[in-house]
């Protein structure tokens, strides 16, 4: 009888995670499926027991249901998750737990091109779900985050939240984003900006931007936004979106499974399903 994971999320159909989790399945040898469920919010209590009660594996939760997660009585989050206000992902081994694995699928995209990040200099554009998970992270491993946001005071709390835990962090609005990249090591971007359709936006242009910086965006599609195309040609280093996925899937089927699954195989999936 094969083993079944998931993912549950309204829409879900876009989802890579199937594609990428499959490739990790075959290759290892494993006898298990994972699957794209389409699950409300208002079901999202039900679809959980229904699995954990079905044997299922373990499952991932996409939009609307990473926050939705933490409001179930039953859902035992862990203390990175409860911090972000997100569960991304659920065992069932030990009862119902909830992890967030967003923020260590981006530090080990950064990290892999770029080295450790402790007592870098990071600008963090956005301070909603991904930069929350994100800020998280990075602040953890002794990076000194700055976060820019539109709405300068959502920053603002963003930065209090991390703070609380013992982060580097600070709020800027969008008027202090050219001094601050000035001097930072590596920018993030983890808003929607630039992602298909509307692939011409930015929010950083390259006269901003300098020799020696890292630029990271968590945008996949494209997988050379105008943010990194702009970065090239200004110079900087740039790292693509999509190992940011593939790094959080890696480590959701390592919870579930206690095996690190093969990242190249999992990236080589992701890559195919882009058309890259």
């Amino acid at each position: 009888m094969e083993e079944v994971f998931g993912v549950f999320g309204d829409p879900v159909e876009h989802s890579l995670s199937p594609v990428m989790h499959n490739a990790a399945i075959s290759a290892l040898g494993m006898k298990a499926r994972y699957h794209a469920f389409r699950v409300s919010r208002e079901g999202l209590g039900d679809a959980l027991l229904g699995a954990c009660a079905m044997g299922f594996g373990g499952v991932n939760l996409t939009i609307p249901l990473k926050e939705r997660a933490l409001e179930l009585g039953f859902l035992e989050p862990d203390a990175l998750s409860r911090g972000i206000g997100a569960v991304n992902t659920v065992d069932f081994k030990d009862g119902i737990r909830g992890f967030n694995t967003d923020g260590v699928g981006a530090l080990r995209a950064l990290e892999d091109a770029c080295g450790s990040i402790r007592g870098k200099r990071v600008v963090l554009l956005g301070a909603g779900g991904a930069a929350r998970a994100i800020a998280f992270q990075f602040a953890s491993v002794g990076a000194r985050v700055l976060i820019v946001n539109r709405t300068e005071e959502r920053g603002r709390r963003l930065a209090e939240s991390v703070s609380s835990v013992g982060g580097d962090v600070e709020a800027f609005g969008f008027a202090s984003l050219g001094e601050l990249l000035d001097s930072a090591h590596v920018l993030v971007n983890a808003t929607s900006v630039g992602m298909y359709p509307l692939v011409n936006r930015t929010i950083v242009t390259g006269d901003m931007l300098h020799p020696g910086l890292v630029v990271f965006d968590i945008v996949y599609n494209p997988l050379k936004t105008r943010l990194l195309l702009e970065a090239e040609a200004a110079g900087a280093r740039i790292v693509t979106g999509e190992m940011m996925l593939v790094y959080q899937g890696a480590e959701a089927f390592r919870i579930w499974t206690g095996v690190m699954p093969p990242v190249d195989v999992m990236k080589r999936a992701v890559l195919d399903a882009l058309g890259v």
